[in-house]
């Protein structure tokens, strides 16, 4: 129903796909109301945007029920966290949003049993949200991109996107791995700490490496591959130990992957005639990545945009920012359908909220 008069959504988000558990409360303002058609602009607000990581020893991964008992045993003290930062309380919450997928079974279920649980202590509607949807809506309202492909990678997607009528069309994506996965893989090979992360340890290794190696390069259309890129540089390490340094390969792994996602977004780019590219996603924070792809949407008189680690890193702000827009179009989760799934594609969500 089309009404003028001044709404307010306040969205709690609840974010704990991986070894990221966020807490997140976003205000969402409509000084004219909301229309039932059109595409929604809110004002957007921040009001809280907290996060407590599980990580393992060096050279080791995570465990699904590690994880799950890391979230378990601190979301209560980070919601209350969020509630001090945003000074308000349960009864100022319009919804509760949580991530419904993708992402690993136990810690999504610890966390919607919290979402669930609160929802009906609190009385609150409840909004469950595709992760992927997320990166993009917070990728959108930070940096203001307009209708930009968007690269998303993370430890477990690789995805290029672009959207059309109220879908995020997935372009291109990875035949196996994510990119992620792979950077996580090689850096328990080389026993660098996972904190902060796996990835941006390789990342400063690779700003001292100058020396490239050749590796397999792997893009099918509009598709990428990476695992048989990770047993080839593994076999390096293990049978060459000495002949080229943790430097040069972290350098050679990053330019070499880097450059295949350049490669398939520009081509999405040229596709649909776009001059934004949206990067979102924890490995979107690679300063290198953004650079490559900066200079590709320069020479194509266009522009990248991309976010810092308070955004690009899982979160529960962006879980608060997709759920507060679907909510706006009267989008709720029954109790009984609140469930969560490790696979959830980008590409199921109608994305009311756009034109």
């Amino acid at each position: 129903m089309d009404t003028k008069a001044p709404r307010t959504i306040i969205a709690m988000g609840l974010e704990g796909s991986a070894n990221k558990l966020g807490i997140g409360i976003v205000k969402h303002v409509y000084p004219g109301g909301i229309s039932s058609d059109g595409e929604l602009s809110p004002e957007y607000i921040e009001l809280a945007n907290v996060r407590d990581t599980y990580n393992p020893p060096a050279g080791e991964g995570f465990l699904p029920r590690d994880v799950a008992a890391h979230h378990r045993s601190t979301i209560i003290t980070l919601i209350r966290q969020a509630f001090e930062e945003a000074k308000i309380g349960p009864q100022d919450l319009d919804c509760i949003c949580y991530t419904k997928g993708p992402g690993m079974g136990a810690p999504l279920q610890s966390v919607a049993l919290v979402a669930r649980t609160l929802s009906q202590i609190w009385d609150v509607p409840l909004v469950g949200v595709n992760h992927c949807v997320g990166h993009i809506e917070m990728g959108r309202a930070i940096t203001g991109a307009q209708n930009p492909v968007v690269l998303y990678v993370s430890g477990g997607n690789t995805q290029v996107i672009a959207y059309s009528q109220q879908t995020y069309r997935i372009f291109g994506e990875t035949l196996d791995i994510a990119i992620g996965n792979c950077l996580d893989r090689f850096a328990r090979v080389l026993m660098l700490p996972n904190d902060p992360s796996p990835g941006y340890n390789i990342e400063q290794h690779a700003k001292r490496g100058s020396k490239f190696i050749e590796l397999p390069y792997t893009v099918k259309g509009m598709d990428v591959s990476f695992s048989g890129i990770l047993s080839f540089i593994e076999k390096l390490v293990k049978t060459e130990p000495d002949k080229y340094s943790p430097e040069d390969l972290c350098y050679s792994l990053q330019e070499n992957m880097f450059a295949m996602l350049v490669e398939i977004t520009e081509r999405a780019m040229a596709h649909i005639g776009a001059t934004e590219v949206l990067v979102v996603g924890g490995v979107g924070c690679n300063v290198r990545l953004q650079e490559m792809m900066g200079q590709m949407a320069q020479e194509r008189g266009g522009k990248v945009f991309a976010t810092d680690m308070r955004y690009c890193i899982d979160n529960g702000i962006m879980i608060a920012q997709a759920g507060a827009l679907a909510f706006a179009r009267d989008f709720t989760t029954s109790i009984e359908d609140s469930w969560i799934t490790q696979r959830f594609r980008t590409d199921q969500v109608h994305v009311e909220w756009r034109v």
